[in-house]
């Protein structure tokens, strides 16, 4: 806009100055006139020179304004970069919330998994807690049984040895002495053999042993008599063999052995052995040392196999005991559904049919051979016991 008036005006005054060109040529016009054109000559000129001052000024604005558009364009740019910036952070602080709130919601489902696992594993822990209570209550309640029937156990076993080998049983209201009332009495060549019963009178086994050499010691009323034997015989349960440190007790005038019913019938057989020899006198001292040596190794035999039982049956429940918190559920009822299936069948005692030794030597060899045949490795058994004092 500024050029276009500026070229208009040296447009007019280029005409002005040859329109009085030709004014002074044709018409000679007056020193005064010229003087008035002249003036306003200067006048124009002045404008112009004005005009172009305000051109500078406006071209320098111009200037100004077309750094200001470069400024603005550049902002322009800048702010569409940083909405942008802002745009890609919303998404992604719009995608960091839905992450979160997943792994909440995963969280949250993982919490309720865990907690209903503690509550099925405190559930199963009870149950088992449960179970095994219940099964040493079972066990407990099972010993006091077999304590409470251990005398009648005897005197049946007892009676069963007599009546199988013609022995003479005697019942304890038979007893030749009135005031004395053993349990069970075995008469060989005229002498009474005692065998007296004792269990524990609670599940308390502590003051088991106590009891026991108590006992012993009261044993005395049966010893002072001349036809009882002075070997007396205590007969306690199998399961609490394991509580009695001392099995033989020498008071003095009699010896006191502690047994288990497992004892009785070796034990028995050992004094028919002697029975049939008339008068004892009539043994020559190595004939009575084989006798004391064969009943000593029964003695020591029952124990030893008593000892082994016992040790195979803390094994054996400690095994099981583990067996019901290792395995996974799963695999517990699998085995629990096979043990039920399992059933063993143990050779059945008949009562008139003898088992001879050379039948078990026979079958001992059998094995032996074919543990040979198969190549199986003898078991090098590195078992330790605790050894007794007593023999």
């Amino acid at each position: 806009m500024e050029y276009i008036v500026l070229t208009t005006i040296i447009i007019g005054f280029v005409l002005t100055n040859i329109y009085l060109k030709k004014q002074k040529e044709s018409n000679n016009i007056d020193v005064e006139n010229t003087h008035k054109l002249e003036k306003q000559i200067l006048e124009k000129e002045g404008e112009i020179k004005e005009l172009q001052n305000k051109i500078d000024i406006l071209n320098t604005k111009l200037h100004s304004l077309n750094h200001i558009k470069t400024e603005k364009i550049q902002i322009e740019e800048r702010l569409k970069i940083t909405e942008n910036e802002r745009n890609n952070l919303k998404q992604e602080n719009t995608s960091l919330r839905k992450e979160e709130e997943n792994r909440n919601e995963t969280l949250r489902k993982s919490i309720e998994a865990t907690n209903t696992l503690q509550t099925s594993l405190k559930q199963e822990k009870e149950r088992l807690n449960d179970e095994r209570v219940k099964q040493n209550q079972e066990e407990l309640e099972k010993m006091k049984l077999q304590w409470s029937r251990h005398e009648k156990d005897v005197e049946q076993h007892i009676k069963q040895i007599c009546k199988n080998h013609l022995l003479q049983y005697i019942n304890p209201e038979d007893f030749p002495h009135a005031r004395n009332k053993p349990d069970n009495t075995i008469e060989i060549m005229d002498q009474l053999i005692i065998f007296d019963s004792k269990s524990p009178a609670n599940d308390d086994l502590t003051n088991f042993p106590k009891y026991i050499k108590t006992q012993t010691e009261n044993l005395n009323k049966y010893a002072k008599h001349e036809n009882v034997r002075k070997e007396l015989f205590l007969v306690v349960p199998a399961n609490t063999i394991h509580t009695i440190e001392q099995l033989n007790y020498n008071i003095g005038d009699y010896n006191v052995f502690i047994i288990t019913k497992d004892a009785l019938e070796p034990i028995i057989l050992s004094f028919q052995k002697i029975a049939e020899y008339k008068f004892i006198e009539e043994l020559s001292p190595e004939e009575r040392d084989n006798i004391c040596r064969i009943i000593g190794k029964f003695a020591h035999t029952t124990k030893r196999r008593i000892q082994i039982d016992q040790f195979f049956a803390e094994e054996f429940l400690e095994t099981l005991g583990k067996t019901g918190s290792l395995l996974p559920r799963k695999i517990l009822e699998s085995v629990i559904q096979f043990e039920n299936a399992e059933k063993l069948n143990p050779p059945m005692e008949k009562r008139k049919k003898q088992i001879l030794t050379k039948e078990l030597k026979e079958k001992s060899k059998k094995i032996q051979k074919e543990i040979e045949l198969r190549e199986i490795p003898k078991i090098q058994a590195n078992i330790e016991f605790k050894e007794n004092n007593e023999k």
